[in-house]
């Protein structure tokens, strides 16, 4: 589970500046070991102890041990920081990891395949579900209760009724007269 990347390095003395993914930071302290990569999945994920944590009001700062001078801490510059998911914070009922949701397939109430989930937008409003279809073409779709009816993690499906327009083919409709 992503809570963080690494920007750049801060100082001379191995902390790096990160970009706080998580809706939790003051748990970052807590957590004792991350894990550095290059993404989700990825193969060259390694373990960190955190030794020091602080915020500033647009990111956090973060020191791991054996990182002890801006060189080193610019080794970890675009690393993903994730933790293991036993370390996440528990779930309410019908609630869901973003990442659980790659892969669903986008379903119509009659029946109809949109595609399947390929990502996530969180824009700050209300977070953007980006469907790709059979043929290559991309969706938005809002993630709003008005659109996203049901999502089933174990049926691997996500319920949408679009709002009207919303799947129109863009330069397909004629201007007014």
């Amino acid at each position: 589970m992503i809570i963080g990347e690494v920007l750049r390095p801060h100082g001379v003395q191995g902390e790096v500046r990160v970009r706080i993914l998580t809706d939790y930071p003051e748990r970052i302290a807590k957590l004792g070991t991350v894990f550095l990569g290059s993404g989700i999945g990825a193969n060259d994920l390694k373990p960190y102890r955190i030794e020091k944590v602080r915020f500033t009001p647009e990111f956090g700062l973060l020191k791991f041990n054996g990182i002890n001078d801006r060189n080193a801490a610019d080794r970890l510059r675009q690393r993903t920081i994730m933790i293991a998911i036993d370390d996440a914070v528990p779930l309410e009922e019908g609630e869901f990891f973003l990442y659980q949701l790659i892969g669903l397939s986008a379903v119509l109430e009659n029946g109809t395949v949109l595609g399947n989930l390929t990502e996530v937008i969180e824009t700050g409003a209300n977070d953007v579900y980006v469907i790709k279809s059979a043929e290559g073409r991309e969706l938005l779709i809002p993630a709003i209760p008005e659109v996203i009816l049901k999502t089933d993690i174990q049926a691997g499906t996500i319920l949408i009724r679009p709002l009207p327009g919303l799947l129109d083919d863009a330069g397909s409709a004629e201007p007014d007269a």
